[in-house]
C-alpha cells in the first residue's frame, strides 16, 4: 500500500469519478484507475461501485475512507512538525476577511508577514461572515476575520480583534440630534452593510429588540463607502465608530442603547494549524495587542 494510492482513493471519493479525480491530481485517468485496482487487490475488497450511473463507494470503501484520510493527515503532520523543528515556514495559508472589515489593516499585516516569510503563498478571500464560517468548517480557510453578533460559535476558537459601538454617520448639517435610537433610525433613509455581515446582524437584532424592522435603501460592503454615500445626502449610514474617528467632514451620532460591532480572528477548534497559518496567527495576535 502506497500513499499515492490513498490520495487517489480520497480524490475519487470526493470528486465522484475517476476523470475528475485525475484532473485534480494532475495525472492520467488510466493511472488512477490502475492504482485503485491495485489497492483493491491488496485489500481483497472492492472499494468503488463502477456503474453507468457513476462511481460510488461500496460499504468497504466507506469503511476504509476515514482511515485513508487520517493516514494522509498524519503524513502532513509529520512534514509540518519537521518544518517547525527546522525553523522553516513555507507552504500556503488561506485567509478570509469579512466584507466591510476595512477598519482592520489586513493588507498591512499580510505585507509584513510576506516580507518575513516570502516562501509562503497567501490566498485571500473576501466574503460575508456566513460564507467565511462555512469556509473554515470545510477546511477551505485556515484563518478568517469575521463579524460577530452574540457569542462566538462553539466549534471555533477566536481572538477578539475589534469591539466597538456602531454610530450613525451623516453630514455636519444632517437631521439627527445628539443621540439616536434604532427606532428613530427607522424613520430615516438608511445606508448599511448587507445581510450576512456581522455588523448588519447586530443592527438588525437591535432593531428587532426595539420592535422595528429596518429597510436600508442603500447597501455597500465597505464602511468608508457607506460614509461617503451619506455625505452625498443619500441617507444616514450606520457604521463601526472607527470608520469615522479621523474624518472631520462627518458628524457621528451615538446610537442608544449602545449597539456594538465585533470582529474576531477565527479558526477551527478541531484541527491544528499548519506552521504557516500558526506563524500568521502569531503575527496577527501581535497586531491585535
Amino acid at each position: 500500500m502506497e500513499l499515492h494510492q490513498l490520495r487517489y482513493l480520497v480524490a475519487v471519493a470526493e470528486e465522484g469519478g475517476f476523470t475528475r479525480a485525475a484532473a485534480r491530481e494532475h495525472v492520467a485517468q488510466p493511472g488512477i484507475s490502475a492504482q485503485i485496482a491495485r489497492l483493491e487487490r491488496e485489500l481483497g475488497q472492492v472499494l468503488f461501485d463502477r456503474s453507468a450511473r457513476g462511481v460510488r463507494l461500496t460499504p468497504a470503501g466507506e469503511a476504509v475512507l476515514p482511515h485513508a484520510r487520517a493516514a494522509l493527515a498524519a503524513v502532513t503532520g509529520v512534514r509540518d512538525t519537521a518544518d517547525e523543528l527546522a525553523g522553516l515556514v513555507r507552504g500556503r495559508v488561506s485567509v478570509g476577511m469579512v466584507r466591510g472589515g476595512g477598519v482592520v489593516d489586513l493588507p498591512g499585516l499580510l505585507g509584513e508577514f510576506h516580507r518575513d516569510h516570502p516562501g509562503v503563498g497567501i490566498r485571500l478571500v473576501e466574503a460575508a461572515t456566513d460564507a467565511l464560517l462555512d469556509g473554515l468548517r470545510s477546511h477551505d480557510l485556515d484563518l478568517a476575520w469575521v463579524g460577530r453578533d452574540g457569542e462566538p460559535p462553539a466549534d471555533l476558537d477566536v481572538d477578539v480583534v475589534l469591539d466597538v459601538p456602531l454610530v450613525a454617520a451623516l453630514p455636519p448639517d444632517g437631521p439627527l440630534g445628539g443621540t439616536v435610537t434604532v427606532a428613530e433610525l427607522a424613520e430615516h433613509t438608511l445606508i448599511a452593510l448587507p445581510v450576512g455581515a456581522g455588523v448588519r446582524a447586530a443592527l438588525d437584532r437591535a432593531a428587532a429588540d426595539g420592535g422595528v424592522t429596518l429597510h436600508p435603501a442603500l447597501e455597500a460592503g465597505s464602511p468608508p463607502v457607506l460614509v461617503d454615500l451619506a455625505l452625498q445626502g443619500l441617507g444616514v449610514a450606520v457604521v463601526p465608530s472607527p470608520a469615522v474617528e479621523h474624518r472631520s467632514d462627518v458628524r457621528s451620532v451615538p446610537i442608544v442603547p449602545e449597539v456594538r460591532a465585533q470582529i474576531d480572528l477565527a479558526r477551527r477548534r478541531d484541527a491544528p494549524l499548519s506552521p504557516a497559518a500558526r506563524a500568521l496567527l502569531d503575527r496577527a495576535r501581535a497586531w491585535i495587542a
